[in-house]
């Protein structure tokens, strides 16, 4: 295996000079105006453009989980997976229409602090704690391992030392603030996409050239038709990858939770549009939902390519495990290999700045959380503005170490040998969002519900979606499969996607929050509010044309790859 060679190397030091520099710049800037604001370092109030709100939406996105792990999806089922990428363009169209003027106009900055403001400080807290455990247990342990075996695969340097460095530059750029993180992730989506478009430039190339033609076109040509089981979003139910994307499930039903509730109820994105105004904020998530469009370029396209060439022979010993099956997980990391040196730089950089700006962007909002809605609320509710950054740096610190050390430890265990590490984050973190979901939903659009309803909706929605993964064993659920909401397994069990059960799991906890909002009231119980007026809904003429364009392209995408 050819591992980077000096002129690549020299390549990543330009990009990590370039990044750690103007992040130190913007740093020293900020400093002249803020010492120590908590606003400033949590949320970079007022100081950020749409361009780099929508840059930054997208930098702190895509990271290991899209390049490594949603083309190993591309390797194994093809554009399909796509479908999280493509809608995720219209739900950051409704987060900007429905879901900002309500943030912004009841002056919310932290999603516990809706929850406190909407309902109480009970709620408030237990999901604070809740997103805490999601963000260090699921995503930067997922983003750092899936990202250090990527960069092991491309490098060769030693797992545990990757993993160790990204952890650090992660860390760097985390320490100098919302703003600094905002401004930096500029740079890194231009290396992103940039490097991106190199390695899928090259895999479609390779693929042109196996078959005796040339270009990149001819090359999609070949694709689409020596991989043309890879080319439909909609699977039915004999499709051996129904599990993961069950159908029109996929247009109807669980998607738009996993969706809505990232976009739109997820403090790790919503952060960086709170500091805005609701013009500013609306224009970024627009320019984000405009890059949505382009990320199965240069994330599934690669793996699909990596598959036909799979087929013909090649990576054959490169995407092996230790048990000799093949890893989907490593289709990227072997495109990238064949990269001539320096291009090979260039990849490895967007891979890097991919990585870095998710685990930038998750260890900013653990700190916000932490310190604004844990530490202030329940610890220490005289911290001044100094004291709430310290405490903001070291929960960055911290969390950190400990994403190193449950990456070292369950990393190979959950995502590796052979296992689809975009799934195995869907999976798990839906869990938690239906019940989230329609908590914030309900909480937004009727006055009627109450706290104990979205308690409901906490605890109870993760006891369902705890429930509807073991029912399977428990219960024979062949009834539901002539519906396509259960599908036999290896061993004959009927299982439900998780998709569905995400959408179940949401109807029950939107039906069980209104029974219990409509006793509370009858009880006399009068929740708190949001102010909200029809007029906050409005957008200006140049976001409804965006918006339309955004919802044509993507008809026109669903209707060729039906």
């Amino acid at each position: 295996m050819n591992f980077l060679q000096t002129n690549d190397y020299l390549v990543f030091l330009l990009y990590f000079i370039v990044v750690a520099g103007y992040g130190y710049w913007v740093y020293r800037k900020k400093r002249q105006q803020s010492v120590s604001a908590s606003h400033d370092f949590f949320l970079a109030e007022g100081s950020l453009t749409w361009w780099a709100i929508g840059a930054s939406l997208i930098a702190s996105n895509i990271s290991a989980e899209q390049f490594i792990g949603m083309s190993g999806s591309g390797f194994k089922m093809g554009l399909a997976i796509s479908s999280y990428e493509w809608m995720a363009a219209a739900t950051l169209i409704i987060v900007a229409v429905f879901f900002m003027p309500v943030y912004l106009k009841n002056k919310i900055y932290t999603m516990p602090q809706f929850l406190n403001q909407r309902y109480n400080g009970t709620v408030a807290m237990i999901m604070a704690v809740f997103w805490l455990l999601l963000y260090v247990v699921v995503n930067l342990m997922s983003i750092l391992y899936l990202g250090a075996l990527a960069i092991h695969g491309i490098s060769g340097l030693d797992l545990t030392l990757c993993i160790g460095l990204l952890a650090m530059f992660a860390i760097f750029i985390t320490l100098g603030g919302m703003k600094v993180i905002g401004y930096t992730d500029v740079i890194q989506v231009f290396f992103l996409i940039l490097g991106g478009l190199v390695a899928t430039y090259l895999a479609l190339n390779l693929v042109a050239e196996k078959s005796g033609q040339t270009g990149i076109l001819n090359g999609f040509k070949l694709l689409t038709t020596q991989a043309n089981d890879h080319f439909h979003m909609i699977f039915k139910k004999d499709n051996a990858n129904y599990m993961d994307l069950p159908g029109l499930s996929v247009l109807l039903g669980g998607l738009w939770i996993a969706n809505l509730n990232y976009w739109g109820c997820n403090q790790y994105i919503t952060q960086r549009a709170l500091g805005a105004d609701l013009p500013t904020a609306r224009k970024g998530l627009l320019f984000a939902a405009f890059l949505k469009l382009l990320m199965p370029i240069i994330v599934v396209l690669p793996g699909i390519a990596a598959y036909v060439l799979h087929q013909q022979g090649m990576f054959q010993a490169e995407m092996l495990d230790s048990k000799g099956i093949v890893d989907v997980n490593k289709a990227y990391p072997s495109l990238l290999n064949l990269l001539p040196t320096g291009l090979k730089g260039l990849a490895f950089a967007a891979l890097t700045a991919a990585i870095v700006a998710s685990l930038a962007g998750k260890a900013n909002s653990i700190a916000t959380i932490f310190s604004l809605d844990i530490y202030k609320k329940a610890i220490n509710k005289e911290a001044d503005e100094k004291k709430l950054v310290n405490t903001g740096k070291w929960a960055v610190i911290i969390s950190m170490l400990l994403a190193i050390l449950l990456s070292l430890a369950l990393g190979e265990k959950l995502m590796g040998e052979g296992k689809q590490g975009f799934q195995y984050i869907q999976e798990y973190t839906g869990f938690v969002s239906p019940g989230i979901f329609a908590m914030f939903i309900l909480g937004f659009f009727w006055k009627k519900t109450t706290s104990n309803a979205a308690l409901f909706a906490i605890i109870g929605g993760f006891l369902l979606s705890v429930l509807f993964k073991f029912l399977p064993g428990m219960i024979d659920l062949s009834f539901l499969s002539s519906s396509g909401f259960s599908k036999a397994n290896a061993d004959g069990v009927f299982e439900i996607p998780f998709l569905d059960r995400m959408a179940f799991v949401f109807l029950f906890s939107i039906i069980g929050m209104y029974i219990i909002s409509i006793i509370d009231n009858r009880r006399g119980v009068n929740p708190a509010g949001l102010e909200v007026d029809q007029r906050m809904f409005k957008v200006s003429t140049s976001f409804a044309v965006g918006s339309l364009i955004v919802c044509g392209i993507l008809v026109a995408l669903y209707s060729l790859y039906w």
